[in-house]
């Protein structure tokens, strides 16, 4: 294989092969191919696309350039779900839970956070001694005994992808949907799940930013999860404002425990039990999507899930007394902002309510940047409430560093208007 004949193939608008594909990222992964030539190949692939069939081949040569986790004993149907990133999304912490308690067996390995907030990892090691790490068969173990396991991504899964994705980010061929897809879908398929739920966020706090573009990727990632022969949803979800009220690890957390038990805010207790009622059908527990939504409901009120969440939390190592007492896993200094005129929120940016999270510490700029366990917001209205000036919009839970930078964003990021306006939370399934 001559790798300047594929780039000139690409270039010139032709459809790789498997086999072309699958050397290409081996060759590449093994430190054989040059950044500079990987490097047109990508920006060749930035303006001529992938057709569906040659994204697959990528996601499958990705996920061959390392480990591919095998499951098979696990008894049942293994269930996973993947977002593709949006601010206050802690739905993975409620899901997983709320799954298992109703038979269904939930097998993950998540990452941490790059950007706005923490990833689910960052989440669940605010929880004093919760360990993320896990020997594979101890990970097997505990899915099989418990029904669920969350644990950090082993640094083998799907090598090829970290070398091409970093690439990607100083080449600006980041936003190719083709390579998205098959980046996101080549660490699903190695993580061994039978079948798979994708939240797709769309709008100002997502990567996708229009429906058009959503669907798009949506669409792709489907098609590769069912030729590689997995179950495979894909659910579009708004995020032109946060999910949820809490933004932060220990503060989404906090919310995550007040959603397992009965308490949690309408648009996140709604996106997960869509989720839910999906994976419910796929592993054969409940077929009528209804029903499978008033059982995931049911566990909710009744103290199931957050029984089950409190077996994950023990079994990984951490402390569950502070789920009896989350204020322990919050900053203890506040500070309020507030409306300075009556109206109605009309917009909540949650671009920018992230970047202020960041700000405070509760996310990380570079990988090698530690998090803060208990900064964050704390959002007290949703697009279409109403407010009287002086009202406390949001709650800021802070330490030391970015406080007045988060203040101004948070106060830009929250539009106070005169017309009440609503916006569609779940927005299109596609199977």
């Amino acid at each position: 294989m001559h790798v300047v004949d594929l780039i000139t193939k690409k270039r010139d608008g032709h459809e790789l092969t498997q086999q072309e594909i699958h050397e290409l990222i081996q060759q590449y992964t093994k430190g054989k191919i040059p950044d500079y030539q990987m490097s047109a190949f990508l920006m060749a692939t930035y303006f001529q696309k992938m057709n569906d069939q040659e994204a697959t081949y990528l996601a499958l040569a990705m996920r061959d350039s390392g480990d591919v986790i095998d499951l098979s004993a696990i008894s049942g149907v293994k269930v996973d779900k993947h977002s593709t990133g949006g601010v206050g999304d802690k739905v993975t912490l409620i899901l997983g839970p709320l799954l298992a308690s109703l038979g269904v067996k939930f097998a993950k390995m998540s990452g941490r956070g790059l950007g706005h907030t923490g990833g689910t990892i960052d989440k669940l090691e605010s929880i004093p001694g919760y360990q993320v790490e896990r020997d594979i068969n101890d990970f097997i173990k505990q899915v099989n005994d418990i029904g669920i396991a969350i644990v950090g991504q082993s640094g083998d899964v799907a090598p090829a992808d970290k070398k091409l994705y970093a690439l990607r980010d100083v080449t600006a061929t980041v936003d190719v949907i083709p390579l998205i897809a098959s980046s996101i879908m080549s660490k699903k398929l190695a993580s061994g799940a039978d079948a798979i739920v994708l939240d797709v966020k769309v709008g100002h706090g997502a990567f996708m930013k229009t429906e058009e573009e959503a669907i798009q990727l949506a669409e792709l990632m489907v098609s590769i999860g069912r030729l590689a022969g997995k179950k495979m949803t894909a659910i579009l979800t708004g995020m032109d404002e946060p999910l949820g009220h809490k933004i932060g690890n220990g503060l989404e957390v906090y919310e995550a425990i007040e959603t397992l038990n009965g308490h949690g805010p309408q648009d996140l207790i709604d996106v997960t039990v869509e989720i839910g009622a999906h994976l419910l059908r796929d592993a054969h527990i409940e077929q009528d999507f209804d029903r499978a939504k008033a059982r995931l409901h049911e566990a909710l009120k009744n103290g199931q899930a957050y029984s089950k969440f409190v077996e994950l939390v023990i079994a990984q190592g951490g402390d569950a007394s502070v789920l009896e007492h989350p204020e322990r896993l919050i900053s203890q200094k506040t500070i309020s902002v507030k409306a300075e005129k009556a109206g109605y929120i009309t917009d909540i940016n949650a671009l920018d309510i992230g970047k202020a999270a960041m700000r405070l510490g509760a996310g990380r700029e570079t990988k090698e940047d530690a998090v803060l366990f208990d900064v964050g917001l704390d959002l007290h209205k949703k697009i279409g409430d109403a407010v009287k000036k002086g009202d406390k919009l949001a709650t800021l839970y802070v330490a030391e560093r970015g406080i007045d930078e988060a203040i101004a964003l948070t106060q830009k990021a929250i539009v106070i208007g005169f017309e009440k306006r609503s916006i569609p939370l779940i927005r299109k399934t596609i199977k």
